[in-house]
């Protein structure tokens, strides 16, 4: 079975579209898997696929690069605490937001983080999704290497964290405030009506007409006046045309007349 072979029948069999990678960086880590599980080519690793679930989820987690960290880009947090959502919430009082491929969950909970400071005591609408059902299990866990949490402030640790057998455990108030669930960003339908959707650096993962479909579903689902949070190394270059205005590096507001409150 050849590459292209193998990527046709993981699309049918799996829904999985793996030719919306870049397709060298896909070859690349499918060939260090195939060394990786001593398998002798694509037709092989396909068969292993279909006949054991859990080395399907192993791919996935092998094909899926989840890295989580709490506040990932400090000065783009900062902005998104004191800039965009001071402003959004000044349109609305409840927001609804959603952190896509959110991996270990970090990203979400730093948003959870961010609310509970400027709306006290305030539920909010955050969802988060991932392709990957089991670093959707350790989301919910919330607990944390020290590395992951190294850009959270002494005083933030103390508030939102207990320290357990050197693991930092998010606390329940922040952990029930985000809702997890599994979705495929290039295949599964989307939500609607977002004020904030964080899709941060996914979309360089995949070939440029499978981040233009991408970009435009996320500005399709965004309100107008809600904003999109993508990743230092991102960019979208037609942003104008998907009805988007940039306004900081990272965040694209959508055009149009802002909700009212709710």
């Amino acid at each position: 079975m050849d590459f292209a072979r193998f990527k046709e029948m993981m699309r049918q069999h799996f829904r999985l579209d793996l030719n919306s990678y870049k397709e060298t960086q896909l070859k690349r880590r499918l060939d260090a898997y195939l060394l990786r599980r001593q398998l002798p080519d694509y037709g092989a690793l396909f068969q292993n696929l279909k006949n054991d679930p859990g080395a399907y989820q192993s791919l996935l987690d092998y094909l899926t690069i989840n890295v989580s960290e709490f506040f990932r880009d400090p000065e783009r947090f900062r902005e998104l605490e004191s800039i965009v959502l001071p402003a959004l919430l000044k349109e609305k009082r409840t927001l609804k937001i959603w952190s896509a491929a959110c991996a270990a969950g970090a990203e979400p909970y730093s948003v959870a983080i961010i609310l509970e400071e400027l709306t006290p005591g305030h539920l909010h609408h955050l969802e988060a999704t991932d392709i990957d059902q089991n670093i959707l299990v350790r989301a919910k866990e919330g607990r944390y290497p020290p590395d992951v949490v190294r850009n959270v402030s002494s005083q933030r640790l103390a508030r939102f964290f207990t320290r357990e057998n050197g693991f930092f455990v998010i606390n329940e108030n922040i952990r029930r405030r985000v809702t997890f669930r599994r979705h495929d960003l290039l295949n599964d339908p989307f939500g609607q009506g977002y004020d904030l959707i964080l899709c941060r650096n996914v979309t360089i993962y995949f070939t440029r007409e499978a981040q233009d479909r991408l970009n435009q579903k996320l500005a399709r689902a965004l309100v107008p006046g809600g904003v999109l949070f993508i990743g230092g190394s991102e960019m979208i270059f037609n942003y104008r045309e998907l009805g988007l205005q940039k306004l900081r590096t990272c965040f694209y507001c959508k055009q149009g007349a802002k909700g009212g409150s709710s």
